[in-house]
């Protein structure tokens, strides 16, 4: 099977760097935490809109209600 040589480089950076902490998550995150901390960039986090409840939601058109919204296949 061939093998790509920078994601073979990245498995094992990523590798090494969970064997320093010795394959604890949580201390991975924290680490990961820190550094983002120390960064000194600004963090955004992309949460949901307004109103909207889930992924599959919508709001509704101009004069459209949830009645009308979706026509029934009668």
């Amino acid at each position: 099977m061939w093998k790509d040589e920078i994601v073979e480089e990245i498995h094992q950076i990523r590798d090494n760097y969970a064997k320093s902490f010795n394959y604890d998550l949580n201390a991975i995150f924290e680490d990961l935490r820190k550094k983002q901390a120390e960064s000194g960039k600004e963090v955004v986090t992309l949460s949901r809109k307004p109103g909207v409840k889930s992924r599959w939601s919508r709001p509704y058109l101009d004069g459209e209600t949830k009645e009308n919204s979706h026509p029934s296949s009668t």
